[in-house]
């Protein structure tokens, strides 16, 4: 395994965990990860790359060992955070974002809404976005109220992290046993009783949202996005196979980028990170190649 180094940063008033692989020196990658994931899972990925670089992964705010909020997660949030963890650290240069899930959905609207500070864009399958429904915020709301009221949201908890792992590779037969391991050794939390462990997040992270980014907001961003875009989906996705009976919704998505080139991973689901770090790891060291970089600036 490549080391890391983690430290704790302060970004808007919480407190960030952000692991760091790599030299000071070298080109610079920041990897976001997806809802319920930790940026420690990205380990795979920078074993196999094959290219010097410096990859940041920070935890979202509520997520691994960052700061938890006070109430509900909006998405505007995530933005904000990423604009603030840029500043800190690549404050006098563009940026080249591996976006994950959440972390891509979160990278593609803020490269349309900043795009000066996005160099380069890998998009893992960041483009799920949800279809909000006319009408739906009485109930939506109404809904939100009365988690507030019962604050009783709460994740399972393990005596066991193999527990955890098992159940890894019971919901994804692609993850091999001693990444399971790994992913549960990062993604749980000990509990006070010193024995038992539960997941590493917020479990508000768990209420409805009270409000919604409306995807054709999101499509405004998307077509604002100067940055070269590189668009990976797994075969065996969910989400792609929720798009496979609806191929026009897709295209229109993708469509919305000026620079984009899609990929499709082989025996890949969601997690593509987690399911072919090599593959992914091949696409990002070319995509991301000093070559490329030079002959944008020319």
């Amino acid at each position: 395994m490549q080391p890391c180094h983690c430290e704790f940063v302060s970004l808007r008033e919480r407190r960030y965990h952000v692991r760091i692989w790599g030299e000071n020196d070298a080109p610079t990658i920041f990897f976001l990860h997806g809802w319920g994931d930790v940026g420690a899972s990205f380990q795979f990925v920078v074993d196999a790359l094959q290219r010097k670089w410096r990859v940041i992964a920070p935890d979202w705010r509520g997520f691994g060992l960052s700061q938890w909020n006070e109430g509900a997660y909006m998405f505007t949030d995530y933005i904000a955070d990423l604009d603030a963890l840029l500043e800190h650290y690549s404050p006098d240069q563009p940026a080249q974002i591996a976006g994950h899930s959440l972390g891509g959905i979160v990278a593609g609207v803020y490269a349309g809404i900043r795009a000066q500070r996005v160099s380069r864009f890998a998009n893992m399958e960041g483009f799920g976005l949800w279809v909000s429904a006319p009408g739906e915020t009485p109930a939506r709301l109404e809904q939100w109220l009365q988690q507030i009221r019962d604050n009783n949201s709460a994740f399972r908890n393990y005596t066991r992290r193999e527990d955890y792992a098992k159940r890894l590779c019971r919901d994804n037969p692609r993850l091999t046993p001693e990444r399971s391991a790994f992913l549960a050794e990062h993604s749980l939390l000990t509990l006070e009783n010193g024995s038992d462990f539960t997941f590493a997040a917020d479990p508000k992270h768990r209420w409805i949202s009270p409000v919604l980014y409306p995807l054709e907001e999101a499509k405004a961003c998307w077509r604002r996005v100067s940055a070269p875009t590189l668009w990976v989906a797994g075969r065996e996705s969910v989400i792609m196979k929720r798009f496979d009976e609806h191929p026009d919704e897709y295209r229109e998505r993708m469509a919305c980028f000026a620079d984009v080139r899609e990929v499709r991973i082989d025996a890949c689901g969601h997690n593509l990170h987690h399911d072919q770090p090599q593959a992914i790891a091949a696409l990002l060291d070319d995509f991301f190649s000093p070559a490329h970089l030079a002959g944008e600036s020319r």
